[in-house]
């Protein structure tokens, strides 16, 4: 037999994800963010589902280029763009969208050969400080790129840092319509949150990520409010039960100690499944259908339930770790991470199968 835990992937919730995002960006054209294997979905599971997006993006040019070689004609996008000349010569021969951030990638394009055509993503830092041409480089490379012949289509491009906080996106688009205002160039500007909360943000591209997964970029409002539906779940079963006395511990460190007699359940899934390690006694869980809670440390392969309001539970006992019935926001609120870490960290070891 083998090992009982498993993910099970939901295509048709990646589709109603998508049909959330085009209800609130209706105008807009989508590049459906596939970045990370699909934030560990599976990169091509991912497109089939949402083979209705007008783009994909994305940063491995090699899953970039198996998705063309399956067929997907959309527009794909490389997010951080090319890392070297190899790159930028496949680029071309796949017809992949390339962002420029960097005065490295430009002198790149120049060096091109002088029959090659990019598709261009003219990343703006309005703020976010990470990638993209600040207030004063932007001007001189609007003009180098507009005018450039190796740039077949140009599109102005930005990533907002506060979207989903309170200090929202006033700032950036300010900064973003005092370097471009004049410009009639399509725009990819929002994100999850952005699309969700900032209808001035839409533009022309939208990126949608985390919600496409079925999870909220909001920390205080849940995925199902927003009529987000789950793709991944993680299950398991139980594989052992334990008595503990009052004064007994359990699991390394003694992490957890006893109260009263305690019934606890031992469940096949630990951090080398991708559970998070330091999530702490209380993190959330679902056994036998009911919500209960961990107890104790996370081991590699295993984890422990209490079991003390199931008394029905036993050896084969379904387990939800994540997914339907228990939002991954809500296990990696309790673990102190977020749930992008969660979905993104499954292991290779954990068969997947789809719905």
């Amino acid at each position: 037999m083998p090992r009982p835990i498993k993910a099970t992937i939901n295509l048709d919730a990646f589709r109603h994800n998508l049909a959330v995002v085009r209800r609130h960006a209706p105008r807009a054209a989508v590049f459906a963010v596939i970045k990370a294997d699909a934030y560990g979905h599976g990169v091509m599971r991912a497109a089939h589902a949402l083979a209705s997006a007008e783009g994909y993006a994305l940063l491995e040019v090699d899953a970039a280029v198996r998705l063309r070689e399956a067929g997907y004609g959309q527009r794909i996008a490389l997010l951080e763009g090319v890392f070297g000349p190899r790159d930028l010569e496949v680029a071309a021969e796949h017809r992949l969208a390339i962002a420029i951030h960097s005065q490295e990638q430009v002198r790149m394009l120049e060096a091109a050969p002088a029959d090659a055509r990019f598709d261009v993503l003219l990343k703006i830092n309005t703020g976010m400080n990470r990638l993209g041409f600040t207030s004063a480089e932007f001007a001189a490379v609007f003009d180098r790129l507009q005018q450039h012949p190796r740039v077949a289509q140009l599109t102005l491009m930005t990533h907002f840092a506060n979207a989903d906080d309170a200090r929202g996106v006033n700032w950036q688009m300010e900064c973003l319509e005092r370097l471009a205002s004049a410009s009639a160039l399509p725009r990819c500007l929002a994100n999850s949150a952005a699309i969700l909360r900032y209808p001035e943000t839409h533009a022309d591209w939208v990126r949608p990520g985390v919600m496409l997964y079925g999870c909220s970029p909001f920390a205080d409002v849940s995925a199902a409010t927003l009529g987000l539906q789950p793709v991944m779940t993680l299950a398991s079963e139980l594989i052992a039960v334990r008595e503990l006395q009052p004064g007994e511990r359990i699991g390394y460190g003694g992490a957890f100690e006893a109260a009263r007699p305690t019934r606890v359940g031992i469940v096949a899934c630990g951090y080398a499944d991708g559970y998070p390690r330091h999530a702490p006694t209380g993190t959330p869980i679902v056994v036998g259908g009911q919500r209960t809670r961990t107890l104790g440390r996370v081991s590699m392969d295993m984890l422990c339930a209490d079991l003390c309001a199931i008394p029905a539970a036993g050896v084969g006992t379904p387990v939800t770790l994540w997914g339907t019935g228990l939002s991954a926001d809500e296990v990696a609120a309790a673990a102190g991470t977020v749930s992008y870490e969660l979905l993104c960290a499954l292991a290779p070891r954990v068969p997947v199968t789809e719905v």
